[in-house]
């Protein structure tokens, strides 16, 4: 005989609730025709299951419903079963202390009759799965077991928490029994933009995917994105919400994405919104531009990108009246002074050939070769100007001689243009290539294009 009893059930179904009791009932029929079966019932974690009865005879071919009683807990233990195992009673009478003692030692006189799995169903379930580190295969098979004990309004609450755990799957799942994509929180936000926040990009993905659709007012998906430095999740978020203008959208301080990854130095995200469209120039509350919170945080590359993009905004006042450079100042962070400030004061002092200012400028940090907006150096200019003491001390602070601007012209060009013979000579005793095309007199004229010194008179 394969087996003494027969359940009927296959398995146990408990709706799970934290903190609470549950229980399920099931029935055994004892398949003996004549003779009395005693039974024995167990579970693995028997400190979370009990039975009203865990020990009991059967008459031959009679049935009796049993009770299975979860404690209260916090979790769900996810895999259990209830094993049933069975003893052959010939005399047909056992006391309680008599089934204990039978059932105490193994032998042969012990028989497994049956295994039936436990699963646990509702929203406590799935919640568990949401804050536990679960495999995804195990997660798929508690998942199916747990939903089908859920309502619709569960199913949207579970969606909401499985999206700010970054639980993609159980996001999938739970859309696809009915969760829904588009419900808001208390604040009106979407689960996108949840999502966003918490910098989940596949969830992001599984949403978008899903038709999860955005409040531009509310849903300030670009600036999470750009506060966490994801350029992954604003190209994600800007090829699904491009024509929603989230990129220019403004938070309650005014600020847009751009001014977001200003404040952090985010290079990367800087340079995407500005490759989409993004304006270097817009002001927050404050009238702060990007380039002031960028500088006030002493972000050079970043200060240095947006500069690229905008050059009048370094004069730009806030609503304090102060420049970019008088909030790196005032924060210290003299790394970016010579790109806000002190590569102009160096510009010009070489221009006029003021010695001593070049000398100050370069001592509190000018960079002796920054460009300006057309790739002139210091050198260029003082070159250009005649300004032979100038040249010999930018010369001695590390000018580069043979640099050239953006239209490919070095210091040596500018002096000979000019016809400053003796600047020009010294810029070919440190180095400078003459390669020139002609020489006309004392003025050693270059032929060169006639816009070489349009902008820089």
């Amino acid at each position: 005989m394969d087996r003494l009893v027969e359940a009927d059930v296959k398995g146990i179904e408990l709706v799970f609730i934290k903190g609470q009791k549950s229980s399920a009932t099931f029935t055994l029929t004892n398949l003996m025709h004549t003779m009395s079966v005693a039974v024995s019932l167990s579970t693995k974690t028997p400190s979370l299951f009990s039975f009203h009865q865990p020990f009991s005879l059967l008459p031959p071919l009679s049935s009796s419903p049993y009770t299975l009683l979860s404690l209260p807990s916090d979790q769900p233990p996810l895999t259990d079963a209830i094993t049933v195992k069975t003893s052959m009673v010939p005399l047909g009478k056992a006391t309680l202390d008599d089934l204990r003692r039978r059932f105490s030692k193994p032998g042969p006189h012990i028989f497994n009759d049956a295994t039936l799995p436990i699963s646990f169903l509702g929203p406590h379930v799935i919640e568990h799965l949401i804050s536990t580190n679960t495999q995804a295969s195990d997660i798929n098979l508690f998942f199916n077991k747990a939903i089908s004990g859920c309502s619709g309004n569960q199913l949207t609450v579970l969606l909401k928490s499985a999206a700010v755990a970054g639980k993609a799957d159980l996001v999938r799942s739970l859309i696809d029994h009915g969760g829904d994509v588009n419900h808001k929180d208390s604040n009106g936000r979407s689960l996108v933009s949840l999502a966003a926040e918490a910098g989940h990009l596949d969830v992001v993905n599984v949403l978008i995917s899903s038709g999860c659709e955005i409040d531009n007012s509310i849903d300030h998906v670009f600036h999470y994105a750009a506060a966490i430095n994801s350029v992954d999740l604003m190209d994600a978020l800007f090829r699904a919400y491009k024509n929603t203008n989230s990129i220019d959208s403004v938070d309650f301080h005014g600020r847009s994405p751009i001014h977001i990854s200003a404040i952090h130095g985010y290079i990367q995200v800087v340079r995407f919104c500005l490759s989409v469209g993004a304006s270097p120039d817009v002001l927050d509350i404050n009238k702060c531009t990007p380039l002031h919170l960028a500088a006030k945080g002493g972000h050079l590359d970043t200060v240095e990108c947006l500069l690229e993009l905008s050059n009048y905004t370094k004069y730009a006042l806030n609503k304090q009246r102060k420049t970019a450079f008088a909030l790196a100042v005032e924060n210290d962070c003299s790394k970016v002074y010579d790109s806000l400030h002190l590569g102009d004061v160096l510009n010009r002092a070489a221009r006029v050939g003021d010695v001593n200012g070049i000398k100050s400028c370069i001592g509190e940090g000018a960079n002796v070769n920054g460009k300006d907006q057309n790739g002139w150096t210091p050198l260029h200019r003082a070159a250009f100007k005649g300004k032979l003491e100038s040249v010999r001390v930018l010369l001695g602070y590390g000018g580069e001689v043979n640099v050239v601007d953006d239209n490919g012209y070095t210091p040596l060009h500018c002096a000979a243009e000019a016809g400053h013979v003796e600047v020009a000579l010294l810029l070919i005793g440190h180095g400078a290539k003459a390669n020139l095309k002609s020489l006309k007199g004392m003025g050693m004229e270059i032929a060169l294009k006639s816009n070489c010194s349009k902008n820089h008179r």
